[in-house]
């Protein structure tokens, strides 16, 4: 058994047999997370939360991720496509924030649902 991988708000599970990044895993699982540079740490857009059960699964932030987001420890706010998964046993749970362009589109579905009701 490897790392389980639970990505939320999607409810969406991967287990990882091998060392991956969370973007290759989530990209297996079919959890879309926005990027542009191809996994280089350059677009800064793959950025999720990490939330750890288990010490050991994540790597450590790489120097690439440390100078873009200024961070020391794998928790918390990480670049999916620097943060690799051991493939060790546990369960780690990666939060996606909402794309922006669909925030925007359930905003605007939101509000005109509102105005109907008035």
């Amino acid at each position: 058994m490897g790392t389980i991988v639970r990505f939320e708000p999607s409810g969406k599970v991967w287990e990882v047999k091998r060392s991956m990044t969370v973007l290759d895993a989530a990209r297996r699982a079919g959890v879309a997370i926005r990027t542009r540079c191809s996994g280089k740490a350059g677009c800064l857009m793959c950025k999720v939360n990490v939330a750890i059960d288990v010490d050991g699964i994540l790597g450590e932030p790489t120097l690439a991720e440390c100078n873009k987001l200024g961070i020391s420890s794998p928790q918390g706010l990480r670049l999916s496509c620097q943060t690799l998964l051991t493939g060790k046993t546990g369960t780690v749970t990666v939060e996606v924030p909402e794309d922006p362009l669909k925030e925007l589109i359930r905003r605007k579905l939101a509000e005109q649902e509102e105005d109907r009701l008035w």
